[in-house]
C-alpha cells in the first residue's frame, strides 16, 4: 500500500475518532506515523502537532460560530500551559527514542483506562467548586504533555474543564480546542530544527483526511451509543499502547 493511501486511511481514522468522541483521536496519529508511515518518534510527534493544530483550529472555528467557546477563561487556562509546552517541545528532540515511545505508550494507556472507567454525572461535576490553582496546574500539565508527546490532549482537557472549572460539556469541548491549538502552536515554535526534514507529501493528505473524517465522526456519534464508541476506542488504544511499550523495551 502506498504512503499516500496509508496517510489518507490513517488520517480518516484519526479524524473519525476526534469527531465521534470529541477528543483522543490524535493519540492514534503518533503510532500511525511511526509504524505505518516510517516516521521516527521525534518526527512523528512534530508531525502530529501540525495535524493537531490544523484540525483543532478548523474545529475551533465551527464551535466558535455555535457559541461554545469561552474565550477569556480558555485563554487563561491555555496561558498556564504555554511555557511548559515550549519547554517540553524543545526537550523532546533530546530524549532517547525508546524513552519517548515508552512515555507515549504510558499516556495512551492512561487515556484508555480513563475512557473505560465509568464517568460521574454532569450534575456531580458541575457542583464542584472552581479551583484556580488546580486550573493553572492542570493547564501547565496539559501544555507539557502536548509539547513532549505531540498529542492534543483533548482526552484530558475536556474532563479538566468540566471538573476543575465546572464547564458544561459543549463549552468544555469548544474551549478545549482553544487550549489545544495554543499549546500545539507554542510547542511547534520550539521545533524549528525538526520541521525541515518532515515529509509534507504525507502530512498534508493525512491532515486533510483527518479534517474530513471529523465531520463523519460527528454523524457517527449521533447514530451509535457514546459509551460503545468510547469503550471500543479505549480497547484499540490499550492494544496500541501495549505494542508501543513492547517495542520500546525490546
Amino acid at each position: 500500500m502506498s504512503a499516500l493511501l496509508l496517510a489518507l486511511v490513517a488520517g480518516g481514522v484519526v479524524g473519525l475518532a476526534l469527531g465521534a468522541l470529541g477528543g483522543g483521536g490524535s493519540v492514534l496519529a503518533v503510532p500511525a506515523l511511526i509504524y505505518l508511515l516510517g516516521f521516527t518518534p521525534v518526527a512523528a510527534t512534530t508531525a502530529s502537532l501540525i495535524i493537531v493544530t490544523v484540525t483543532s483550529l478548523t474545529a475551533l472555528y465551527a464551535h466558535s460560530r455555535a457559541g461554545n467557546v469561552r474565550w477569556r477563561t480558555g485563554a487563561l487556562f491555555a496561558a498556564a500551559g504555554l511555557v511548559p509546552a515550549a519547554a517540553a517541545g524543545a526537550a523532546a528532540s533530546r530524549l532517547p527514542q525508546p524513552v519517548l515511545t515508552a512515555a507515549f505508550a504510558a499516556v495512551a494507556a492512561v487515556a484508555a483506562v480513563g475512557m473505560l472507567r465509568s464517568r460521574r454525572t454532569a450534575t456531580d461535576r458541575e457542583s464542584q467548586p472552581v479551583r484556580p490553582a488546580g486550573a493553572a496546574a492542570t493547564g501547565a500539565g496539559l501544555g507539557a504533555l502536548t509539547g513532549l508527546l505531540g498529542v492534543g490532549g483533548g482526552f484530558l482537557a475536556v474532563p479538566a474543564l468540566v471538573t476543575v472549572l465546572a464547564f458544561e460539556m459543549q463549552a468544555a469541548v469548544g474551549t478545549s480546542l482553544l487550549v489545544i491549538s495554543t499549546n500545539a502552536l507554542a510547542s511547534l515554535a520550539t521545533r524549528g530544527a525538526t520541521l525541515g526534514g518532515l515529509e509534507w507529501a504525507v502530512i498534508a493528505p493525512f491532515t486533510g483526511a483527518a479534517i474530513l473524517g471529523a465531520w463523519d465522526g460527528r454523524k457517527l456519534a449521533s447514530r451509535i451509543s457514546g459509551t460503545l464508541l468510547r469503550r471500543t476506542f479505549a480497547v484499540v488504544l490499550l492494544a496500541v499502547a501495549a505494542f508501543m511499550l513492547i517495542d520500546a523495551l525490546t
